[in-house]
């Protein structure tokens, strides 16, 4: 996670969480409960977001296969975008 603190210091990691293992329910539940954004590839995330609501805001990459270098930097080129969804009490869903 060290990559993407110097724009989001207070990124965390679902392993890091101890959440690695968990459902994805159990994860928006923690999320919600604790403050976080989920950032994800998996689309079912998405689909909590529209059944549950928000809080927890949602990043979804909709990108393929990749490196851990290339979602970084993709997060790091839309930063300034995912700043203004996240202070956007309307918006539930950001994909990039």
């Amino acid at each position: 996670m060290s990559k993407i603190t110097d724009i989001f210091p207070n990124a965390s990691h679902v392993m890091l969480k101890h959440l690695d293992e968990s459902t994805d329910l159990e994860v928006w539940k923690y999320a919600r409960k604790n403050g976080y954004t989920i950032v994800t590839k998996d689309s079912d995330f998405n689909e909590l977001a529209i059944s549950r609501g928000s809080p927890p805001k949602i990043i979804w990459i909709k990108i393929g296969n990749c490196r851990v270098n290339d979602i970084v930097q993709l997060l790091k080129e839309n930063h300034h975008g995912m700043i203004e969804f996240l202070e956007d009490e309307f918006s539930a869903i950001f994909e990039i």
